[in-house]
């Protein structure tokens, strides 16, 4: 079931990042001044964490796309929210996989050192870009990402 829904998951995630000033301008307009995120946003960030726990293919991109949607704030410091918030998700999945599962220790090294890796250099370099880059280097990954997906490469 995943194989056939993930795609457009992160499909839709990067027309949202693409769209974001402007759906974030929509949104703005339309939410009272002291009302940041709205309501479900918690509730989507919930979401968000529990599907990146479990299957975690383009976790960041979905959440990136909600959080920068809902949040008024610049893309770097919604993309560190978001780097916060999905190492607090998959640390908790990460518990329950080491408690209740076998983890194949080779491939849980070898995630680690490519995310702690991929980590620091998105930070160091995604600072530096501006947010009309950062958003367009995200939706090219994304995309890739999807069509890989579809065509049966990851």
């Amino acid at each position: 079931m995943f194989e056939t829904v993930v795609p457009f998951l992160i499909g839709a995630a990067c027309v949202l990042i693409l769209f974001q000033p402007r759906i974030a301008a929509w949104a703005r307009s339309r939410r009272p001044a002291s009302e940041n995120g709205g309501p479900l946003l918690p509730l989507g960030c919930y979401a968000t964490g529990a599907y990146g726990g479990y299957f975690a293919a383009a976790q960041g991109i979905i959440l990136l796309s909600l959080l920068g949607t809902a949040l008024d704030d610049d893309l770097q410091r919604i993309n560190a929210l978001k780097n916060v918030l999905t190492t607090i998700a998959n640390s908790t999945a990460a518990v329950f996989y080491i408690v209740l599962a076998s983890p194949a220790w080779t491939a849980v090294a070898l995630i680690a050192v490519g995310t702690i890796v991929g980590g620091h250099l998105g930070a160091r370099y995604g600072r530096r870009l501006s947010p009309a880059a950062l958003r367009l280097c995200v939706v090219a990954v994304g995309l890739t990402a999807a069509v890989q997906l579809v065509m049966g490469r990851i």
